[in-house]
């Protein structure tokens, strides 16, 4: 959400950050509305103070058994004036706000510009792709021929983009779970939270997802909205609140299900567990002072990054493109976790620094510790990780000659001790 004090400052930023996302100059169109309900106001204003003059007329002629007939005609003739007007306005405004709310926040400086992932930038790598003596397979060929990875029981079950995942499979992706969880809340000071699956459309307007992303969503008959990530909820904790600086940064994680219609996945991925209409992740969301969140946002990323090093898989981190970021950032980075079944990097965990975008949009703010009024946060989530897709990667990077595949030795302790599955 933006402010439009700030577009009336700065017009040429505004547009320039629109054109880096793809879109044409707003700014004239915006500014001229955002005017016409200014003077709309200020006539509306000018009404009422006649209005109240002549109300006060008309007490001093009635108090003088004066006739005030014509005075409260006239004033009767300014309330339907100004009942018409305020309802200009309302239309004015309400016009003004739906161009902004479907505005993608503006790209931070340094974020590159680009179309897609196309003009995506790879910062760094970590790790060597790991080699086999052997043609590495997908993990869902490793799974299923295993017998512990069931794409055909959840397709009878729910359709496509579901999977069944049986005996140690399954508690392997509830060993990373709980592992992610104990590094996050034990090293990192993130506070684990149990959250609602179910959330209203405030909610979801809130981080950004509506009202331009509805058809990713699932929503029930009684207008609830399945979360497609804890971030909707963990974000929201803060809204039409008032924290004290003191208390800030906020750090919350939890894991949760996450539920995606997948409506522009048509025709991708649609083998295995990469792209599914249900999934777990352990998420992370910090709520910082706006000089720290750019320094939080490298430490959720190191945060991040560490599970991938304990688990000893080769990754890389990429810098999204102005093209290529979600709706609500204004910088992001991907964590890609190499495949061998691939043979390429796949996402795992995307980091990204929202700024006071989604803070305008909740109403959330800070007192300074010193200094008068109010401050919006700033407000940041990352993966930590895709559960689903760290087992992914755990199969593949750690699959054997003979079908089965290690347990990493960070995961040991969560398996009882065992080394290996298959």
């Amino acid at each position: 959400m933006y402010d439009l004090r700030w577009i009336r400052e700065n017009p040429e930023a505004f547009d320039a950050g629109l054109a880096a996302r793809g879109l044409q100059p707003l700014a004239t169109n915006i500014l001229a509305r955002d005017a016409s309900a200014r003077a709309k106001r200020t006539a509306l204003q000018k009404i009422q103070n006649k209005r109240n003059a002549l109300s006060k007329q008309i007490g001093v002629a009635k108090s003088n058994d004066e006739d005030a007939d014509n005075l409260i005609a006239e004033v009767g003739q300014l309330k339907g004036a100004l009942q018409q007007g305020e309802e200009a306005e309302r239309e004015l405004m309400q016009a003004l706000r739906d161009i902004l709310v479907g505005l993608p926040n503006r790209p931070e400086e340094g974020v590159p510009v680009g179309e897609d992932e196309e003009a995506n930038v790879v910062v760094c790598s970590h790790g060597d792709p790991t080699d086999f003596d052997f043609e590495p397979k997908e993990h869902f060929e490793i799974g299923e021929a295993l017998g512990l990875m069931d794409f055909e029981a959840a397709s009878k079950l729910s359709g496509a983009r579901f999977v069944v995942l049986r005996g140690e499979l399954a508690r392997l992706e509830r060993a990373l779970s709980a592992a992610m969880l104990d590094i996050h809340t034990q090293e990192f000071g993130y506070e684990e939270t149990s959250v609602p699956l179910l959330v209203k459309e405030h909610t979801a307007f809130g981080t950004g997802n509506l009202p331009k992303f509805e058809e990713d969503l699932f929503k029930t008959t009684n207008d609830f909205y399945l979360i497609p990530t804890a971030e909707m909820v963990l974000t929201n904790l803060v809204r039409d609140g008032v924290l004290a600086e003191r208390d800030l940064p906020l750090r919350y994680t939890a894991h949760t299900p996450c539920f995606r219609s997948e409506a522009g996945a048509a025709g991708r991925d649609t083998r295995g567990m990469l792209r599914q209409h249900q999934f777990y992740k352990v998420e992370l969301v910090s709520i910082t002072h706006p000089d720290e969140s750019c320094a939080e946002l490298d430490r959720m990323m190191a945060c991040a990054e560490s599970i991938l090093q304990r688990l000893e898989i080769p990754y890389r981190v990429i810098l999204l493109s102005s093209g290529d970021m979600g709706f609500s950032a204004r910088r992001t980075y991907d964590i890609e976790a190499w495949l061998p079944g691939q043979d390429t990097y796949r996402e795992i965990s995307s980091c990204s620094n929202c700024g006071d975008f989604q803070a305008r949009r909740m109403s959330a703010r800070f007192k300074p510790n010193q200094g008068k009024g109010t401050n919006f946060v700033h407000t940041l989530n990352g993966s930590g990780l895709a559960v689903g897709r760290t087992l992914i990667a755990v199969m593949e990077n750690y699959q054997l000659a003979d079908g089965g595949f290690a347990i990493p030795v960070a995961l040991q302790p969560y398996m009882n001790g065992k080394t290996r599955i298959g």
